[in-house]
């Protein structure tokens, strides 16, 4: 058991930079109704494996068995993984550990996972722990199930006689300020990354930008207000030396330490500034607050740069950069009129941003970009890697006319820096994936090389000499032809046309890359591509008419990783497009050039391991027939429209190509919300349940006199709150709770104007941002609201010491959901999920699909559901799967009555997300023995070929 964290723990030496944390006493339990029980702390018993014990050098490995690395054999190097950190950045960091882990372990190398709450409580974790999609999911129950350690002095010790190196990825606090470095330089432990003192100097925003001015760079004018200080006369003269009107002039505030955009907003003028200044510092996210100019008309940039020198001799190279550009679709909603990059726009997939890698900016300023990179990798002492962001500004801007002549100035326009990120996100399409992609680097060889790197600085670990690229993919000797020929051909396609196109294209990259790990097979990905506009929904009917004349796009690596499926279709037409293609491959030869001339020192580097290939294109019926005469097994995560309606199984299953998941008449039945009612309608006496529903084609919804409709609606369903959603989509897209007459006009009104999302709270009931389905649906369903006792994770409320699970409520339903694997009519249930929603009463988009958002709780706390009733729901569920004829895997939604485990369905996804935050990772995970990710999606897709045979 980890006491609470105290600061006189620490020897003196290592509280430097640790002062500033606040450590409020840490509670570790779990109060069901004021109840509190040890023995309520439940999870998957996998959970105690891959823990390192400090006394031994045996090593437990979740995924391989039991490691020996005595010095008798070949030295395996021990990687200690560290995420999570006090700051409001611990979910991105748990997917970066999540993503690391799965692309650098190998039989050379060993990961053990530890985690640092938000008390800076330390905890060795297992690397099931790791796949839970936010620290919120496994808080609660971190005493019981992990190893924790009494203090960092503790943690450091065991550090230090259990790891080779540490890969920090904790962002923004604590992980990006020096606070871990230094811990770990005052130990003595090797890790990767920048020192605690350049750290600490180029993650405050304010700092830094006093330094990039003493370095002669070119840097955005700002004004540091600090604690409670709000100094109204200084920031006035601030403005007036600016040329911005006080009352009206548009700047940007921020803290000064946080990352991913946290707490940014655009303000007008000084007492709206002061008063966003004030939120930030109330709010606990920062004491030091920037206020900066807006930068009217400029680009948004950024670079990774990666040191390929020897040891301490610092070697920068800039990758290619990637240009960001905030883009708005249909009506803007009037609070995103000065749209800024942040937290929701960096992480989910929506068509609010796109990236372009390499910029369309001119070559004398990506060439600046570079230089300047580099150059303030250097001057500020960093290592190993970083992201370092930016703007490029033209000639007619006031920050690039004041330039004068420091660095950044340009023909063009000139290059401001802002931004040093001393931890880069790595999710799984990050910016260092994508610019690395570019570039001839996989997942598993850029991580590498920035490990073996870092061992460099270290003389006890130059003998540990780990593969950079340990896939046979990189043409090793060991790799015959005839392997080659032998490998199993399996084309995983994504995409469409429905407003669930992004959230396939994330399922549709982690099973890619999930499958691509097995030497066995050989995994191609393939955009089901995106119609060009939806402005004209005639137009996009007619287009829906001949399936077959769809377009699909077989895509190389690099292309792939991207956030919208907008995006990488606009990608291979610039792969194919002379004149960009030629630029695009310049500058790769030119980075890949200064890359090799580093690189080729170390004998260790294996070279680039990906090739620069072309898209291509294909018309669906084309395709099906490739995949026929290539014999390939399709795996399909297409979410909502031809994939989940029976027409892209019934175009396979016309040329015997095997695919997964259901079949044509159960993906048919599923996909309509109202058909699968009736087909379990009589169910009733053995414990399952359908929601009574009206359907309303939107055309009449639109003629209507809402007054009216609302009457008769409450009527006929025999309720006063309502239900809305799309007959045919999902991933929460359209899905609102409506309480009264006026919520029912505002969204027709958002179906009628074509709007792409109702912002949070605008109906009468608090909720989070609603997605609305684009193009809008033809058909509505409306249905009663299903009341659910409330359950709160007390840490992700006020009180975000205590890690307590609160349930409230009396009428004993929760909602859960479900995955079902097997043959049909052998399906077989998981461990379900509770559901916990942060926002509204309806799971948004985020809560769903963006890593590091949402709570699952796998299995169900025995408080909440005893195991009677969580095995009366399986068998429910069981009976839900093999009534609908499901076969392969799906995902089946639910109420569950917590004590009698009587079910009432919500609906069925035959092609159910597989995004790296999914729940059926979770599900699989509790599994005995766990199925790991990579293992999971092999078993769903042999299933699809035992089918075949």
């Amino acid at each position: 058991m980890a006491s609470s964290f105290s600061i006189n723990s620490i020897t003196p030496r290592t509280t430097s930079k640790l002062r500033n944390y606040s450590f409020p006493a840490f509670k570790a339990t779990i109060n069901f109704r004021g109840k509190k029980s040890s023995s309520n702390l439940i999870c998957e018993r996998s959970c105690r494996l891959g823990i390192v014990r400090a006394s031994s050098t045996e090593v437990v490995d979740d995924h391989h068995g039991v490691a020996d690395v005595d010095e008798g054999t070949k030295k395996v190097l021990r990687v200690g993984l560290i995420c999570g950190g006090p700051s409001a950045e611990r979910g991105i960091s748990l997917n970066s550990a999540r993503s690391v882990l799965d692309h650098i372990q190998g039989d050379d190398l060993h990961v053990s996972c530890y985690y640092i709450d938000n008390n800076l409580n330390a905890f060795a974790i297992s690397t099931a722990q790791v796949y839970s999609n936010t620290p919120a999911d496994f808080d609660f129950k971190l005493e019981s199930l992990a190893q924790g350690f009494r203090s960092l002095t503790d943690f450091t010790e065991h550090l230090a006689s259990s790891v080779d190196i540490v890969f920090p990825v904790i962002h923004g606090r604590f992980g990006e300020d020096g606070g871990i470095q230094e811990l770990l330089e005052r130990s003595n432990i090797p890790f990767v990354g920048t020192g605690s003192t350049q750290c600490e100097k180029a993650f405050d925003k304010y700092d830094a930008s006093l330094e990039l001015d003493r370095q002669g760079f070119v840097t955005v004018p700002n004004f540091l207000i600090q604690g409670s200080e709000m100094d109204e006369s200084g920031l006035s003269k601030w403005f007036d030396q600016n040329l911005l009107d006080t009352k009206l002039g548009k700047v940007v505030v921020k803290p000064t330490r946080a990352g991913s955009s946290i707490g940014v907003s655009v303000a007008y003028g000084v007492t709206d500034s002061l008063i966003k200044a004030n939120r930030i510092i109330s709010e606990g996210i920062d004491d030091k607050v920037l206020i900066e100019i807006f930068l009217e008309g400029g680009s948004e940039f950024t670079a990774i740069v990666l040191d390929v020198g020897s040891g301490f001799d610092c070697q920068p190279v800039v990758l290619l950069p990637t240009e960001v550009e905030l883009q708005s679709h249909g009506t803007v909603d009037v609070r995103e009129k000065d749209a800024i990059f942040n937290y929701r726009r960096k992480y989910l997939p929506t068509r609010q941003v796109a990236y372009h890698t390499p910029p369309r900016f001119s070559m004398d300023v990506i060439s600046k970009i570079r230089e300047g990179a580099s150059l303030l990798f250097q001057r500020l002492g960093l290592r190993d890697f970083a992201r370092i962001d930016g703007w490029f500004l033209p000639p007619s801007s006031k920050a690039s006319s004041s330039a004068g002549n420091k660095f950044g100035r340009t023909d063009s326009g000139s290059v401001i820096f802002t931004d040093i990120n001393l931890i880069s996100g790595m999710e799984q399409t990050s910016f260092l994936f994508q610019q690395a992609s570019k570039v001839g680097f996989s997942h598993s060889n850029i991580l590498r090389t920035i490990i073996q790197h870092a061992c460099l600085r270290f003389p006890a670990l130059l003998s540990h000499n780990i593969i950079s690229s340990p896939s046979t993919r990189s043409k090793s000797s060991s790799v015959t032809e005839a392997f080659i020929k032998q490998r199993k051909k399996v084309y995983v396609i994504f995409g469409g046309d429905t407003s669930e196109r992004q959230v396939s294209l994330m399922s549709g990259t982690n099973v890619w890359l999930n499958l691509r790990a097995s030497d066995d097979l050989e995994v191609t990905p393939c955009l089901l591509a995106p119609a060009t506009s939806y402005s004209d929904v005639s137009n996009f009917a007619k287009h829906e008419v001949d399936k077959k004349s769809k377009t699909v796009w077989t895509l190389p690596y690099s292309l792939l990783l991207r956030h919208t499926t907008e995006e990488v279709l606009d990608a291979c037409l610039e792969a194919i497009e002379p004149n960009r293609a030629a630029l695009t491959s310049h500058l790769r030869n030119q980075v890949m050039d200064d890359l090799t001339r580093g690189l080729r020192k170390h004998s260790w580097f294996n070279g680039f391991d990906i090739s620069d290939e072309l898209p291509k294109k294909f018309s669906l019926d084309q395709w099906v027939k490739l995949a026929k005469e290539s014999q390939v097994t399709v795996f399909i995560a297409v979410h909502g429209g031809i994939g989940e309606d029976g027409t892209l199984q019934s175009l396979l299953e016309d040329e015997a190509v095997p695919y997964t998941g259901p079949g044509v008449m159960a993906s048919k039945t599923c996909m309509d919300k109202v058909a699968t009612s009736l087909a379990l309608q009589h169910l009733t006496d053995s414990g399952v349940l359908t929601i009574n529903k009206d359907v309303k084609k939107k055309e009449d919804l639109l003629k209507m006199s809402i007054s009216d409709f609302w009457h008769d609606l409450r009527s006929k369903l025999h309720c006063d709150t309502v239900c809305v959603k799309p007959a045919r989509d999902g991933c929460s897209t359209g899905v609102a709770r409506l309480c009264c007459e006026g919520d029912l006009t505002f969204y027709v009104n958002a179906l009628q104007d074509c709007l792409p999302r109702i912002p949070p709270n605008s109906l009468s009931k608090a909720h989070g941002m609603i997605e609305m389905p684009n193009p809008p649906p033809d058909l509505l369903i409306f249905e009663p609201f299903v009341e659910t006792d409330e359950i709160v994770v007390a840490s992700k409320s006020r009180n975000e010491n205590a890690h307590n699970l609160l349930w409230k409520g009396d009428n004993r339903w929760v909602e859960v959901t479900v995955g079902v694997v097997g043959k049909r009519g052998s399906m077989r249930s998981l461990t379900p999920s509770v559901t916990v929603k942060e926002s509204g009463d309806i799971l948004s988009l985020e809560e769903k699909f963006q890593g590091g958002t949402g709570i699952n709780l796998t299995p169900p706390p025995s408080s909440i559901m005893s195991s009677a009733a969580l095995g009366r729901c399986k068998k429910h569920i069981e009976l839900i799967a093999n009534t609908l004829q499901l076969e392969g895997f799906s995902r089946i939604d639910a109420f569950v009555h917590a004590d009698t485990g009587e079910v009432l369905i919500i609906e069925v996804n035959t092609v159910p997300g597989m995004t790296p935050s999914t729940v059926l990772i979770h599900q699989a995970l509790s599994e005995q023995p766990p199925l790991y990710p990579q293992q999971f999606f092999r078993k769903l897709l042999d299933l699809a070929s035992e089918r075949s045979m």
